[in-house]
């Protein structure tokens, strides 16, 4: 009788929780009414952030960008007053006071130039030894346009036409340096390129039309990891062709799988493996010592997230008209929203997610009637909810749950205090992560792209680019 090889009686690898922390900054996830919240621009706030993260053992920081402030009924949103600091200048400098986390930063496609990104990303990921991570946003308002020489916006349909000749020109400098060390002149010991052409680079396309040399040698990485957040048809196709992670805003079982299932289909017809792209959702928590105690918690996290005046400007947002008039405390207003673009809420990305205000309208009236909610209530019970609500125990059972079941391959964990919002998580749930075998307790590579078990990219051939 022959003996089962090791291969055939080993059990399989269990699937690993991949974890990011997102710095949440200016959003309608911070509560700043509590006493332990901090600065949202102090350095030492993303100090503190960043080392928690670290600490846990966490793939990486990221920071969101806005270009604008945004704005409501002619005056700057009250979550905006405390601006937004440069990402880059925030991702270098963390670098300094970190050793392993991923570096991750939005940068627009839309009001950039290729060789700037190019040279900062490049630049972040020599300096924190291979780390950076880039999500490749388009800008959708010509509101955040006026903030740029170009001003204006893209048509939807240019604006990912854009962003692939962006991202691929890029790649064409990230890549335009032959890989390995250049040789060194011993007698007055500068380098010289061993070649003529060693980071020149020639794209002709329809949005750049670029020639020259690139000013850095290949990154740690040869380029940054490639973070998308798009979750029209465009932006999953976009994710399927060229992104190492998408972030989604399907967190629940049943949405995560349609959509974990959905971009994972596409990448074959784009000659990728399905562990080539990591399906990250972003998730908001709420813990105590019991479920109990973890609900009640949340309730008052909720309330303190939505105040009165909140509540009234994010109605204004679907209603496109100006409710300061009406009590958060009352009821919906009778008038219906005024339908088209929306002259109210101005740099609101949610705004978007109101194609059909009449219908939202309906469809809240309906549920605050059959519910008896007020206009602040109903908001909260739209919008103000927690991914993970429970015990340390019962939270890490369903985050190893949903990534077991193909409905992520991790979260982007974004907290709703800083500095310490993510002390408690790091405490207490990634422990138990760890007991399961789920998550990493050493960090086993020193870059972004081992963290997420990424393959380094081969550099291209060639830095010549084609017309696209």
């Amino acid at each position: 009788m022959s003996r089962p090889s090791a291969s055939a009686s080993a059990a399989p690898r269990r699937k690993q929780v991949h974890l990011a922390a997102h710095f949440p900054g200016v959003n309608n996830t911070t509560v700043w009414s509590d006493p332990a919240a901090g600065s949202q621009i102090a350095f030492d706030s993303f100090v503190h952030f960043a080392r928690t993260a670290e600490r846990a053992k966490f793939d990486f920081l990221f920071l969101a960008e806005g270009l604008r402030l945004r704005e409501q009924g002619g005056r700057i949103h009250d979550l905006d007053v405390v601006g937004r600091p440069d990402t880059f200048t925030v991702l270098a400098a963390l670098a300094a006071v970190t050793d392993r986390l991923g570096l991750a930063g939005t940068i627009s496609s839309t009001f950039n130039e290729p060789y700037e990104v190019a040279r900062q990303f490049a630049t972040l990921d020599h300096l924190s030894d291979g780390r950076a991570g880039w999500n490749v946003v388009t800008s959708w308002d010509a509101f955040t346009g006026e903030n740029f020489r170009r001003g204006g916006f893209l048509a939807r349909e240019d604006r990912y036409t854009r962003a692939r000749e962006f991202l691929d020109t890029a790649g064409l400098l990230f890549d335009s340096w032959d890989p390995g060390p250049l040789p060194a002149d011993p007698e007055n010991g500068l380098f010289a390129p061993a070649a003529g052409d060693r980071g020149a680079f020639d794209h002709h396309g329809r949005h750049f039309d670029i020639e020259g040399r690139f000013g850095l040698p290949r990154s740690p990485q040869g380029r940054p990891v490639i973070l998308q957040a798009g979750d029209s048809e465009e932006g999953r196709e976009f994710a399927a062709a060229r992104a190492d992670a998408i972030f989604s805003r399907h967190a629940d079982e049943e949405a995560g799988r349609a959509f974990y299932a959905d971009v994972k289909g596409r990448l074959a017809r784009h000659g990728r493996r399905p562990d080539q792209l990591k399906i990250l959702p972003a998730a908001t928590f709420v813990l105590g010592d019991t479920d109990s105690e973890a609900r009640e918690h949340a309730h008052e996290v909720r309330r303190s997230q939505v105040s009165g005046r909140t509540a009234i400007a994010y109605l204004e947002h679907v209603w496109n008209r100006d409710l300061s008039g009406y009590d958060p405390d009352g009821p919906l207003p009778e008038v219906d929203p005024v339908p088209g673009e929306n002259t109210v809420a101005l740099g609101r990305a949610s705004v978007r997610q109101f194609r059909d205000p009449l219908a939202t309208a309906r469809e809240w009236r309906e549920l605050a009637a059959s519910k008896g909610l007020s206009i602040r209530e109903l908001v909260i019970a739209t919008t103000a909810r927690q991914t993970f609500v429970g015990s340390p125990a019962t939270v890490a059972e369903r985050i190893d749950t949903l990534v077991r079941r193909d409905a992520a391959d991790g979260f982007v964990l974004v907290p709703h205090l800083v500095p310490g919002g993510l002390d408690a998580f790091a405490d207490t749930v990634v422990p138990l992560l760890q007991e399961r075998g789920a998550f990493r307790t050493e960090y086993t590579g020193t870059t972004l792209r081992d963290h997420l078990g990424l393959d380094l990219p081969a550099p291209h051939t060639t830095a010549r680019g084609a017309a696209s």
